[in-house]
């Protein structure tokens, strides 16, 4: 019940929220797409993943000095279940609202006029 418990506690947080519709969408991004995405500092958005990351919502990895965050590859059921309701409830204008701020961003990115990281899309 503490782990239920725990996953409902780091969804409560509309910042958590938005990093989950956003890995919904794009499946995979750095910790300093986060900072673009949302305009938070790289310290707040840690924080928010490591939260997620805790419940056992997101998975991560380090490729250099970049730390990349995902959904669960095999998650478990409750997390499953947990991810479907979210992906459903990912649509309409929140999802559009998302994927404007995915293809603004990476734009920006390619660019080289995002204030973060340079690093495409994985």
């Amino acid at each position: 019940m503490q782990k239920l418990a725990s996953m409902f506690k780091a969804l409560g947080d509309e910042t958590r929220l938005l990093i989950m519709g956003l890995l919904l969408l794009q499946g995979e991004l750095c910790v300093c797409d986060f900072e673009g995405l949302l305009d938070i500092s790289q310290s707040r958005s840690s924080r928010h993943l490591r939260y997620l990351w805790n419940a056992g919502l997101v998975e991560n990895r380090r490729e250099g000095k970049w730390m990349y965050y995902r959904l669960p590859d095999v998650p478990d059921a409750r997390c499953q279940a947990l991810l479907d309701a979210l992906e459903a409830l990912v649509d309409g204008a929140f999802r559009e609202d998302l994927l404007e701020r995915l293809e603004g961003w990476f734009q920006r990115k390619e660019l080289g006029t995002a204030a973060s990281c340079s690093r495409t899309p994985a």
